[in-house]
C-alpha cells in the first residue's frame, strides 16, 4: 500500500492543474512544468489532484507513490520555488556571477565558468569572514538539483579538513587524521 501515493495533493491559489491523456501540466506564478504519466488515473477534484492506481501490482504501487510525489513537487515549485544553497569551504575559494555564467575559484589552476540553464536564477553571497554561498532558484526541483549537483563535484568535501563544495546544513563524516 502507497500511503504517500492516497494522500490528496491540494492546489493553492493562483495554481491551475490540467490533465490532458497522459500529461499533467501545473501552471502558477513561478512558471510551467508538464509531466507525462503511466500506469495511474490522475484526477481533479475539490481543489485536490488524486493519483489512483489501477491494481495493486507491483509495478502500479511503485508508480502511484512515484507520480504522486512529482506533481506535488510540481504545485509547490510553480506556487513557492525550490531553493539550494551551495558553501564553498576553504582559503582562496570564491564563487560570483555575471547573469547566467557562474565563476568558481575552488584552487584549481584556472576558473570554473558554468552556464546556467535559464530556469535557474543563480546568485552568489560573499560577506568577509564568511565563506561564499551560490544560491540557486527555480520552480522545477528536478533542474535546480542537478545543477547543484553539478556544482558540488568540481570540489566534492573531503572527509580531514571539510574543504569543498558543500550543501549549507549538510553533515560531513570527518576522520581523525594521522596520529603522531
Amino acid at each position: 500500500m502507497s500511503r504517500i501515493g492516497n494522500s490528496p495533493v491540494a492546489i493553492p491559489e493562483g495554481v491551475t492543474v490540467e490533465v490532458k491523456e497522459a500529461l499533467v501540466t501545473v501552471k502558477g506564478k513561478m512558471g510551467e512544468l508538464s509531466q507525462d504519466f503511466a500506469g495511474v488515473d490522475v484526477k481533479v477534484e475539490d481543489g485536490n489532484v488524486l493519483v489512483e492506481r489501477p491494481s495493486d501490482s507491483k509495478e502500479h504501487k511503485a508508480k502511484h507513490g512515484l507520480y504522486r510525489a512529482l506533481i506535488a513537487n510540481m504545485v509547490k515549485g510553480v506556487s513557492e520555488g525550490w531553493i539550494k544553497e551551495l558553501e564553498l569551504v576553504g582559503v582562496g575559494y570564491r564563487a560570483s556571477n555575471q547573469g547566467q555564467k557562474l565563476d568558481l575559484a575552488l584552487g584549481f589552476s584556472h576558473n570554473i565558468i558554468l552556464d546556467i540553464a535559464p530556469e535557474v536564477k543563480v546568485e552568489t553571497i560573499s560577506e568577509k569572514g564568511k565563506n561564499p554561498i551560490v544560491k540557486l532558484t527555480s520552480h522545477d526541483k528536478q533542474l535546480v538539483g542537478q545543477v547543484a549537483a553539478k556544482i558540488r563535484s568540481f570540489r566534492k568535501p573531503e572527509p580531514y579538513k571539510g574543504k569543498g563544495v558543500k550543501f549549507v546544513g549538510e553533515q560531513l563524516r570527518r576522520k581523525a587524521g594521522k596520529s603522531a
